[in-house]
């Protein structure tokens, strides 16, 4: 039985449901994959002097901090 009647707003879709967008011709693409390797969850980012670390979380997302 479905609680909601059927022409209740449908909920917004889980961002993991969302359609992945193409990357702008000649900007390039670099996979996190390629990033976290061996089992690393964090790394360090080095920009013009100051220190940013990207991390993932246990569900996959990532977060960058100074």
């Amino acid at each position: 039985m479905n609680p909601l009647p059927p022409d209740a707003p449908k909920p917004p879709a889980s961002p993991a449901a969302a359609p992945r967008v193409a990357p702008a011709p000649g900007v390039p693409r670099v996979s996190s994959d390629q990033l976290f390797v061996g089992g690393a969850v964090e790394l360090h980012i080095d920009h013009r002097g100051v220190l940013y670390r990207l991390k993932q979380t246990a569900l996959g997302k990532l977060i960058l901090t100074k």
